[in-house]
């Protein structure tokens, strides 16, 4: 039997990166395997579907999809039976102007329909021509597909998709559509499902996750969310993104201190730090409020990290109001923040406005951000040496492992720790926790070298050690492993009047 293979490649946030499990979900129980499951000497060179999953918020967005589909057109000349699909929020915007410009594509398909991926392959292929299938609005809540997890001991849970929001920099409301909110009793079976498959670790997902419940008017939803999550025997470790400030409630803090396996990291997007700014932003928060919701924080989680978003050169912002984002970079105390230079994104309120600001004048003002949150960051990473943390280890989040010999993972406020293995000493596998000490804090990571140097090094097997364990027995050399495809769980809409004891849903073997 001939072998069909997919390649799924993710841009964007983790709302993508989900949607391509699911992605790659469809594809297999439409029969196709992934390339990367296969030996590296019996791969080809492009497998036989290739599907971008693809982001439009940045403005290099588009040049990096037709750049990429300009790379695939001399394999799709050389075998026309190869497949080109194009999903994603540059889908759902571009539309069939995708296929004007790269007439090799043979299926767009947007936001809202993901499901329909492997019946648009199936017609394209029939029809001999291209198939463009764009819906304005979520018919099924994504979590309804089969999903191919890429890790067996970490686990994204959707909650809601879209968002009410209007800030005028950004696309993705146009693109992601308004908010839905999934039942809680959904959400718990099936992280109860993954617990019961060997993850230790859940991610809850949302465009605002802290306005999840606006659809059935509980707008203390999230923070009784967190704390059902508590409840699940066997789950180690909570993480949430992204809220928002305008909408993040003190119930909310409380919630993630007094529920045990909330972890202590909080990512709050500033976007500026000036409130002349933030207001032509339409961020319905000013800086003081901010930082009072970051003093509360750490009123009742101490140790809790904070990571942001900011954006610099917004139109309009003048030195004065730059220089405000810097105070309120010092005040806040990131741990580490994404940052971006603003860029025009047509359809958005802010691309129409007065007041564009050079590129020149954006660039010093970026590389001046980064030296002071570099200067934050690693004054935070040196107050954790000495410390103990507990690690879980991962695959990969370390690029120099194999020349340090160190391995990898995240802390429970999630900053990234290298630590060193002891000679002859029990070695973790990914999914495993070991508990070490920070010998020294860089500004991007922790580095924890105290088991060779005579100090902590104790190593918690888990049961997402075990997951991770068993999917490697029998795995070929070369090839990447995943978990099996799992079913997901249906509707949305307002929750039943009752507590959720859902069962754990199916998984196909």
């Amino acid at each position: 039997m001939i072998t069909k293979t997919y390649d799924v490649r993710t841009h964007g946030c983790q709302m993508n990166v989900h949607d391509s499990e699911r992605l790659a979900g469809l594809l297999e129980t439409a029969g196709y395997v992934d390339l990367t499951s296969l030996p590296a000497g019996d791969r080809p060179e492009v497998a036989d579907v290739v599907v971008f999953n693809t982001c439009a918020v940045r403005e290099n967005a588009a040049n990096k999809l037709y750049g990429n589909l300009g790379q695939l057109r001399p394999a799709k000349l050389a075998n026309p039976d190869l497949q080109i699909a194009v999903g994603g929020c540059l889908a759902q915007k571009d539309r069939s102007t995708i296929v004007e410009r790269a007439p090799w594509v043979d299926v767009v398909f947007g936001t809202h329909n993901v499901g329909s991926l492997p019946a648009l392959l199936d017609r394209a292929r029939h029809n001999k021509r291209a198939e463009v299938e764009i819906l304005e609005a979520l018919e099924t809540f994504p979590s309804t597909l089969p999903t191919r997890r890429d890790s067996a001991y970490s686990g994204w849970v959707s909650i809601s998709v879209g968002c009410n929001n209007t800030c005028t920099f950004c696309i993705v409301p146009a693109l992601r559509g308004k908010e839905k909110d999934r039942r809680p009793g959904e959400i718990l079976a099936e992280i109860e499902a993954l617990v019961a498959q060997g993850v230790v670790e859940i991610t809850l997902l949302g465009q605002n996750v802290n306005t999840y419940g606006v659809e059935f008017g509980d707008r203390l939803a999230f923070g009784k969310l967190l704390r059902a999550c508590g409840e699940v025997e066997g789950l180690e470790r909570v993480r949430f993104t992204s809220p928002h400030p305008a909408a993040f409630t003190d119930d909310v803090i409380t919630a993630m201190a007094e529920t045990h396996n909330v972890m202590p990291s909080l990512h709050m997007p500033l976007q500026s730090g000036s409130d002349r700014i933030l207001k032509s932003m339409r961020r319905s928060y000013r800086s003081e409020k901010f930082l009072g919701i970051l003093d509360r924080v750490r009123e009742q989680i101490p140790d809790a990290a904070i990571t942001t978003d900011i954006i610099v050169g917004f139109p309009g912002e003048t030195e004065e109001d730059f220089q405000g984002t810097l105070d309120v970079v010092r005040a806040s105390r990131f741990s580490s923040a994404f940052t971006f230079q603003y860029s025009i994104r047509p359809g958005t309120p802010a691309a129409e406005m007065d007041g564009q600001v050079p590129k020149e004048v954006v660039q010093d003002r970026f590389d001046r951000l980064i030296e002071v949150q570099e200067e934050v960051s690693w004054a935070g990473n040196r107050e954790l040496e000495g410390r103990e943390v507990e690690v879980l280890v991962a695959p990969g989040e370390g690029r120099k492992d194999a020349e340090t010999e160190r391995l990898s993972g995240r802390a429970r406020d999630n900053r990234l720790v290298h630590f060193a293995v002891p000679e002859g000493a029990d070695r973790p596998r990914p999914g495993d926790a070991v508990t070490v000490e920070v010998t020294y804090g860089a500004p991007h990571h922790l580095i924890a070298d105290s088991g060779v140097q005579g100090g902590a090094y104790a190593v918690r097997r888990t049961r997402g050690g075990d997951a991770w364990a068993a999917l490697q027995e029998g795995a070929t050399p070369g090839a990447t492993k995943k978990p099996a495809v799992s079913l997901g769980i249906p509707t949305i809409g307002a929750p039943p009047q009752r507590e959720s004891t859902a069962p754990p849903c199916a998984v196909l073997d």
